[in-house]
């Protein structure tokens, strides 16, 4: 009996399923089933489905209780494959799969569906996107052979299966959502915001502030409207370019103080005020839609909620349930490891290997001790700080630690060039495309606005200039390895955790956060720690090096920092 088997939604609200074979085709007859999850749950034997889409499907398999091992997620795969194959951005449906491998005219994607706070995914899409199981598997089997047709299969192939797994995880974290305190989150607001006015207006704290900047410049101005904080610098004789924090914090003016802490309150108002507690919190859980592999790099994105982007002060309002605990994981400077593993420099990699702390290590080795000097060079030669102080930091790393630092510099030239680059497991960079922000604002190389956050990064943001596409493939090779090992990393821990009561329910590029009883905390964390080293050596092979967490059991997620 197939353990692999492929499920349609039907349009009388029944699905379609056939066993398939090892090449990807119907091994048995189609069925039509009345009940999805019923079909589902008839077949425990079953280890893989194979769907057009897991965001069509899973939310109602997980609605009445029925979870899947595994699954294969067929327009995931075709956005990795068109990227493979050089073709990023064509539409990536099945429906147009299918028109390309018929030769037919190519129909457009949907348009992505708006984010709806407190709601959650529909269970099947516009039917328009649906294909008959025959159609799809036609589809499923096609790509089969691309990937075989890939630079290193073996990697596409586990690329894809952890993309599909990511899809799962995102699906049953968007389901069980993250604890969260309303009480506590409106104390916290009125502990900095001060009272609400009538209308909607700002609170008390925010005015308060506006009249100190209006006070310190002698006239009415406005601290939310950038042009006119700039206007009124100009007036006292200071030229500012923007009203960014780093730029004007080192301005020498009474405004500056208020107007700082003023922007820091209000970026906190509109995007974690009154409103945002409204709309995005229900019965205890914050419930953003979290969507796997959203960006170019593989890192992934929330459709609405802000969820990556949550400030240090407001997760004070993340507390576990009573008896309950969060084992919050925070994976421990893993860019540099990620260039030891993929560039397999010895000496990087003996670094990488060790438990010591990897910046002091690499210090010892060639910045004298100097730690902080250490870090900006590993972390300049993946951002792409190659100018200044910056150049002879990488001459002294390039020394130590030549094909790291060349491997990089590969990507940096494939990518000025204008050809493919890819991660380590195939995910690949599309030419003349880079992400919204610069990279190197990650790093805490000053060229951004204040709280940078690479999770925030969207694809789509196309640069002409050679060097800034380089700079981006440099990046590109390393996040985008970390985001295919963390993948795998997500898979293992939710298999771990298969057992118990534990739900992963948070993830940004490097941390998760897992929602246990307290007394599946020990077991969690030895759960993270081997899910690492596993995730580590299918993503890489046999390496010494190793991907440690620095781990914190906690009942509010504030105090893990």
């Amino acid at each position: 009996m197939s353990d692999r088997w492929a499920l349609a939604p039907a349009e009388d609200g029944g699905v379609d399923v056939a066993p398939l074979g090892p090449d990807g085709l119907p091994a048995g007859p189609v069925r039509r089933e009345s009940d999805p999850a019923g079909a589902v749950r008839s077949r425990p034997e079953v280890t893989r489905w194979v769907w057009r889409s897991t965001a069509e499907v899973y939310p109602l398999l997980l609605a009445t209780g029925v979870r899947v091992e595994r699954c294969y997620d067929i327009e995931d795969a075709e956005t990795l494959l068109l990227g493979h194959e050089g073709r990023h951005g064509e539409p990536r449906s099945a429906a147009a799969a299918l028109a390309r491998l018929r030769g037919g005219p190519v129909p457009p994607d949907p348009p992505q569906r708006p984010a709806e706070p407190g709601a959650q995914s529909p269970l099947f899409e516009p039917a328009g996107t649906r294909l008959p199981l025959t159609d799809l598997l036609a589809v499923y089997a096609d790509q089969q052979r691309r990937h075989e047709k890939t630079a290193h299969p073996g990697r596409m192939r586990l690329l894809t299966a952890a993309e599909s797994a990511g899809m799962l995880v995102a699906a049953e974290m968007n389901r069980s959502g993250l604890p969260w305190s309303a009480e506590v989150h409106r104390g916290l607001l009125h502990g900095l915001l001060g009272e609400r006015y009538a209308g909607g207006g700002e609170p008390r704290r925010l005015a308060e502030l506006a009249d100190e900047v209006s006070a310190a410049f002698g006239r009415r101005v406005r601290p939310d409207l950038p042009a006119d904080v700039i206007r009124a610098f100009a007036q006292a004789g200071i030229k500012v370019r923007s009203t960014r924090r780093r730029e004007i914090a080192s301005v020498d003016h009474p405004a500056v103080p208020p107007l700082l802490e003023y922007k820091k309150l209000y970026r906190i108002w509109v995007a974690h005020g009154w409103s945002w507690l409204q709309d995005w919190v229900r019965d205890g859980r914050f419930r953003p839609e979290f969507l796997a592999g959203g960006t170019v790099t593989g890192r992934w994105v929330t459709n609405g909620g802000g969820a990556l982007q949550i400030p240090k002060v407001i997760r004070r309002a993340v507390v576990a349930d009573p008896g309950w605990r969060l084992v919050v994981a925070d994976a421990d400077q893993m860019e540099p490891r990620v260039l030891a593993a993929i560039s397999r420099d010895p000496g990087l990699m003996e670094v990488a290997g060790r438990a010591d702390d990897l910046y002091q290590s690499v210090s010892d080795r060639a910045f004298s001790g100097d730690r902080d000097q250490a870090k900006l060079a590993v972390l300049g030669a993946v951002y792409g700080q190659t100018s200044g102080d910056g150049l002879k930091n990488l001459a002294a790393l390039r020394r130590r630690f030549p094909r790291a630092v060349a491997y990089v510099d590969d990507a940096a030239r494939a990518g000025e060039e204008g050809r493919l680059v890819r991660t380590w497991l195939g995910r690949t960079c599309p030419p003349a495309a880079r992400t919204g922000e610069d990279p190197a604002e990650e790093a805490g190389i000053p060229v951004g606005d204040e709280d940078p956050d690479g999770s925030t990064w969207l694809p789509g943001y196309a640069s002409t200039d050679s060097r800034a596409r380089g700079r981006f493939a440099r990046n590109f090779v390393v996040q985008g390895s970390a985001a295919d090992w963390a993948l795998l990393l997500l898979a293992a821990l939710r298999r771990a955790c298969a057992g118990l009561r534990a739900e992963l329910v948070f993830f940004q590029h490097d941390e998760v956060i897992v929602h246990c009883p307290a007394e599946e905390a020990d077991t969690v964390v030895r759960a993270i720690d081997e899910a690492s080293g596993l995730a580590a050596r299918l993503t890489f092979g046999e390496t010494p090096v190793r991907f440690p967490f620095t781990t914190a059991v906690v009942e509010c997620y504030a105090d893990a920092k």
